[in-house]
């Protein structure tokens, strides 16, 4: 089966989105600014719910704003087979957790049309891990998204057997919704952007741990040299030291000659609960 369409072939087909969380959310927002319509499903029915309120309230400023585009709409799925019903692209975007992923991809391929496109969100896991119940894993990919509308840019990664054709229309279809796709030509842990950024995060940390610097002077040079609202420190405290930590961990595990410094600085935080915004301090205070 080909997996090979130009935006005249999808433009009046659904794309399915599972998941609704803070990014299940914005992507389907993207996915609704070109006329169509974008199906939201998540076990709790209230999430997607509000999920296709977020996009209805977001949608008119996203096309103001960007000068192109048109209202689509997102409506709650209240099943499987009805979010994936003549879907052309389906975006899994549920917890990193492959006893979830899994058994859900099985769900999906049952219930989805024989050419739907298949990608997971997944930042942590490569597509190659969850065909176990996919039939046809030359359907199936990573498309990796950060926060849109903000960040436009998306990783696509092979599964190993993902077809090339499926790979080109994503490349060509995907800049249709003002997402902006980048192929990693081989599989890789953090695909392009996510592998320099931890770089950069890891050797920040690093800096700090060997009091070279504090963190607060890593952040004031970024923001003073490269114009940034905000530098590593204050973005890592934004995403949560905990989840910092547990991706640093997962680096490790992958290339164990890692310094430990940046993890044993990190460690220390969030032993002593301080994990960043969300708990009212991290490297900074937040009243």
């Amino acid at each position: 089966m080909p997996y090979t369409f130009s935006f005249a072939d999808i433009q009046d087909r659904p794309v399915a989105v599972f998941g609704a969380g803070t990014l299940g959310r914005r992507i389907a927002l993207m996915f609704a600014s070109r006329g169509g319509t974008v199906r939201v499903y998540d076990p709790s029915a209230e999430q997607a719910r509000a999920a296709t309120e977020s996009v209805a309230g977001e949608l008119p400023g996203l096309i103001t704003a960007r000068g192109s585009g048109t209202p689509g709409k997102a409506v709650a799925a209240e099943s499987v087979a009805e979010a994936v019903a003549r879907a052309w692209l389906v975006v899994e975007a549920v917890p990193e957790r492959l006893d979830v992923k899994i058994p859900l991809w099985g769900e999906i391929d049952a219930a989805a049309p024989a050419d739907t496109i298949f990608t997971t969100n997944s930042s942590s896991y490569p597509s190659r891990l969850m065909t176990e119940r996919v039939r046809d894993p030359k359907r199936l990919c990573n498309m990796h998204f950060y926060m849109p509308p903000e960040a436009k840019a998306v990783d696509l990664m092979s599964d190993g057997e993902t077809e090339r054709g499926l790979l080109d229309t994503l490349l060509a279809v995907l800049p249709e919704f003002d997402i902006h796709p980048f192929e990693a030509r081989r599989e890789s842990v953090g695909f392009i952007f996510n592998r320099v950024w931890a770089a950069i995060k890891r050797e920040s940390l690093a800096v700090v741990a060997e009091g070279v610097a504090r963190p607060e002077d890593v952040d004031a040079m970024f923001r003073l040299n490269w114009h940034l609202p905000a530098g590593p420190f204050q973005m890592m405290d934004q995403v949560g030291l905990d989840v910092v930590l547990d991706i640093e961990e997962h680096y490790a595990r992958e290339n164990p000659d890692l310094p430990r410094g940046p993890r044993d600085l990190l460690h220390r935080y969030v032993d002593a609960g301080k994990l960043g915004v969300k708990s009212g301090e991290g490297f900074y205070p937040h009243p």
